[in-house]
Formats: structure tokens, C-alpha cells, sequence
């Protein structure tokens, strides 16, 4: 089975009420990219337009690998489009507050896999009718972990712990997986003059790393204030995937909890391993369709009576902490993200149909469409049928 051979293999829009009128101090746009990242294709945008930073507002990051739909607004933005290689920005009009999270209905999907042989698409389809009952784990996947390095550390845990100069080094030298020429060369300036912050601003470009290696030259021991110097967007970005990690795991014990151990298959994520569930019965079903889980942080405020404390505890303590030290100290802000998240995704309008693939000779490809609620991945159904091979091959 072969994903994303190419961008038209994997395309993804967002659903919005919102549409674009005559008034507003917002401009909206309909951004449509192939093969770009989301924050990529906005910094190039800003860079066309010369936009300060924050001007910029929009709902959901996708995927690079990928030809996507999605919108945003632009205060006092240009009231017109943009061509940028891959990249096509189309006004639609003024808004009066500008575009978020909470203004994507849905995500639609439509994504096909391919190379694949009679056994695995009997398998795939039994996976599919399987998803279409349960679901799959409400996981936070690959995707929301872009900004974690090589070394599979978090720059939010360094924070949280008051480790400023380990949380610095992580957000401006660590090697990421899917870093350019010019930011791979700023990395290994920095790693190999760090500390010494006259030679690093000397051999930096103008941008980001070096205005803070610049306040790091006359305050060569703050470092939390140089952390706090970093981009609004980029510590956002890293209380998040810090966050999701930690509600990621307190899923994978929900599931432990509730189901039975031959229900359980784990699948590879980035970072590590993750349980899945199959064939749940109804009594399963029903709790787990019921079940929220709340996004760790600080602000949360658990009864005593509330049977997610302990496991929620429990993770926590595995990186050292407790709930009421989940935030980043002698900073106003930023805050980790309060709310709760569904346990299960269950997809709607799952439809699929199996035609002869064009690019693998004597082999299938099976063309999939869904919805699936905002914040929702569409990667774990992909993940999820891929293992279908392994439960097949085990007798499950």
C-alpha cells in the first residue's frame, strides 16, 4: 500500500459558514497550495505583500505532502489575489473579526491509496466497514509534532521546567526533519558558536535567530529572556505539541483501561508507539462515543471525584510534573490550551471504491471520502487500515 505518491493523492478542504461580504476590517481568502506547508505559504505570502507579523489569521495547519484548501484573513489585507508557484491566493471579500479555528465546520477528505493486491484490499475494505462503527483513537498525529526536533525533545517541557537555555537551543539549533538549506546552515552556526553570541551574530543572517542572539549579546545570561523573544506563532506551536503528546498518552491509557488486550494493536508514530482499538462491543462502544478527555494544563480544575484524575496524574508525573506546574513560569503568556477533545473520531460520509491504478500495473488503488470535525486526522484512518494487514496476518 503506497500514500501520498503524489499531492493529488492526499487533498483535504476546510468547511466554513463564513463567507466573504462588502464590510470588515478583514480581508478573506481562499488559500489552495500543492505541495506546501501552511505557515511556508503564509511567509511567503507576507513576504509578497511585506505584511508585519500578526496580520496574518488562520484556522488549521495542512499537510506539505498534499493539495489543500483552506482560508485565512489578512487585516486591512490587499483586496486581491495571489499566484506564488504553488501556491493561489483568491480574495473573497471583507470580514469583521478574523478567521480561526472555531470557524472550520469540518475537513473534507479525499485520498487514495494505491499498489495494492487483491489480499490487501479485501483487508483494507474489512478495516474501512470496521471504522465506519468505531472509529479510530481521536490521536493528535505526525502533523501537530512539525516543530520537535530530532532529538524527540520539547521545547514547552524545557520551559515548564525553568530550563531557558536548553529550551532556546532546542527552538533555535536543533535539526527538524523538513528544515531548508538556509535554516539548516543558521542551525549549525549556532551549535557550533553557542555562547559565544558576538561570533553568532556576526556570521547570522537578518531574521529571527539573530535579533535574538542580538539581545543575547548585551543580556549574555537571559535566557528567559531571550525565550521570550521567540515568535508568538513558533511558542504557541510549541506548547502544543508539548501538550497534545501528554493528551495523546492519556488516550493510550484511557484505551488500556477499557479495552481487552487482544482489542489492541499499536501503531508507529513518530514518536514512539500507539494503541489502537477493533471490534469493540456495545457497552465499549458507548463509553468511549461518550468519553472526553481534557487538554492538560495548569488552568484545568479536576474534582477529586473525577475518574480521569488519576491517569491524567499518572502521566504527568512521568515527565516530572503535576498538573498545577503545567505552565510557563514568569511569563504572562502564552497559555497551554484549555478544553477537551473526544476520545473517538468517527468519520462521516465514509465512501470508497477500488479501480485499477494507473501507475502500478496489475495493481488496485482504493479511492476514500469522509468528513471528519476540525482538529481530526485523517492520516490515523490511513494508519489504521495499514495495520488491518497486520491483524489479518495474526488471525485476529
Amino acid at each position: 500500500m503506497k500514500l501520498k505518491q503524489q499531492p493529488e493523492d492526499f487533498e483535504v478542504e476546510e468547511l466554513t459558514e463564513v463567507l466573504g461580504a462588502d464590510e470588515g476590517s478583514f480581508s478573506f481568502y481562499r488559500l489552495e497550495k500543492r505541495g506546501w506547508a501552511t505557515l511556508d505559504a503564509l511567509q511567503a505570502i507576507g513576504r509578497r505583500w511585506k505584511l508585519a507579523p500578526g496580520r496574518i489569521s488562520y484556522g488549521g495547519l495542512k499537510d506539505r505532502h498534499a493539495r489543500t484548501v483552506q482560508y485565512l484573513t489578512i487585516w486591512q489585507g490587499p483586496q486581491r489575489g495571489l499566484k506564488h508557484h504553488e501556491v493561489t491566493l483568491t480574495y473573497l471579500g471583507r470580514v469583521k473579526a478574523p478567521y480561526t479555528s472555531k470557524d472550520i465546520r469540518a475537513n473534507r477528505f479525499r485520498i487514495t491509496l494505491r499498489a495494492l493486491r487483491s489480499g490487501e484490499l479485501a483487508a483494507t475494505e474489512q478495516a474501512l466497514e470496521e471504522v465506519r462503527v468505531d472509529g479510530v483513537p481521536n490521536y493528535f498525529d505526525d502533523q501537530r509534532f512539525g516543530s520537535v526536533g530530532a532529538g524527540e525533545r520539547f521545547v514547552a517541557h524545557s520551559l515548564v521546567l525553568g530550563h531557558y537555555e536548553e529550551a532556546l537551543r532546542l527552538a533555535l539549533a536543533e535539526p527538524y526533519a523538513y528544515d531548508r538549506a538556509p535554516q539548516k546552515q543558521e542551525k549549525a552556526i549556532l551549535r557550533d558558536h553557542w555562547g559565544d553570541w558576538a561570533a553568532c551574530k556576526g556570521l547570522l543572517p537578518r531574521g529571527h535567530a539573530r535579533s535574538i542572539v542580538d539581545y543575547l549579546v548585551s543580556h549574555p545570561d537571559d535566557f528567559r529572556g531571550a525565550a521570550a523573544r521567540l515568535r508568538p506563532e513558533l511558542r504557541g506551536l510549541y506548547l502544543s505539541a508539548y501538550q497534545s503528546y501528554l493528551w495523546n498518552r492519556i488516550l493510550a491509557g484511557a484505551l488500556a483501561q477499557r479495552c481487552r488486550p487482544e482489542q489492541l494493536v499499536s501503531i508507529d508514530v513518530r514518536l514512539g508507539k500507539l494503541p489502537m482499538h477493533r471490534l469493540l462491543d456495545d457497552a465499549q462502544r458507548a463509553e468511549l462515543t461518550r468519553l472526553l478527555l481534557p487538554l492538560p494544563s495548569a488552568r484545568l480544575r479536576l474534582d477529586p471525584s473525577d475518574a480521569r484524575a488519576p491517569l491524567i496524574e499518572a502521566i504527568l508525573a512521568e515527565d516530572g510534573l503535576q498538573l498545577k506546574e503545567l505552565k510557563i513560569k514568569a511569563f504572562r503568556e502564552p497559555f497551554f490550551a484549555k478544553g477537551e477533545r473526544p476520545a473517538l473520531c468517527i468519520p462521516a460520509g465514509l465512501a470508497y471504491q477500488a479501480e485499477t491504478d494507473e501507475h502500478h500495473r496489475g495493481q488496485q488503488k482504493l479511492v476514500l471520502s469522509f468528513e471528519l470535525p476540525r482538529g481530526s486526522y485523517a492520516t490515523l484512518i490511513v494508519k489504521r487500515i495499514q495495520q488491518a494487514r497486520d491483524w489479518r496476518a495474526s488471525g485476529r
